[in-house]
């Protein structure tokens, strides 16, 4: 796959709560983005390889809604598991990823794809917050800078 950078933009609505949103062109059909976006075996192809991603889900992996997905990573060199559920799937525009058991109070990951131009706006929009809030936003600056470095490297991966 080819495709432009990722352009990142922040949020904090407030409370606690963060958001993230990327967007990416890529010039291939709705169907071939979604399609490699929905297959969970890719996540460890397009995720930075310090984070040491490995799912332990048996593979092929039925994604649907209601889907459990378990995945073993280390994140500041801490190792823990990661439990999502998709809690919704709308072939070929729309899915999304809940984490239940993880790093954060919340993530709820929104994958979009919409046709554009000759090709595929992918957007992702990344809801979060921080367990122990309001301490934790004191690491917020180090947390943005992980998950814009997961992005940009999902977006080179892709180009």
């Amino acid at each position: 796959m080819t495709s432009e950078a990722a352009i990142i933009r922040h949020s904090t609505p407030g409370r606690g709560a963060h958001a993230l949103e990327t967007s990416t062109d890529l010039p291939l059909s709705i169907d071939s983005v979604f399609e490699f976006f929905a297959n969970a075996e890719n996540l460890e192809r397009i995720t930075p390889p310090e984070l040491a991603f490995r799912i332990l889900t048996p593979t092929p992996i039925d994604i649907r809604e209601g889907a459990l997905i378990d995945y073993r990573l280390r994140l500041f060199g801490f190792p823990f598991g990661w439990r999502t559920r998709i809690s919704s799937w709308e072939p070929p525009n729309c899915f999304v990823d809940e984490q239940l058991r993880g790093p954060y109070r919340t993530w709820i990951h929104t994958h979009t794809f919409a046709a554009s131009g000759e090709g595929t706006l992918m957007t992702d929009r990344v809801e979060y917050s921080l367990p122990g809030w309001p301490i934790t936003h004191l690491v917020l600056p180090l947390v943005r800078r992980q998950l814009d470095r997961i992005f940009r490297y999902r977006a080179q991966v892709i180009r």
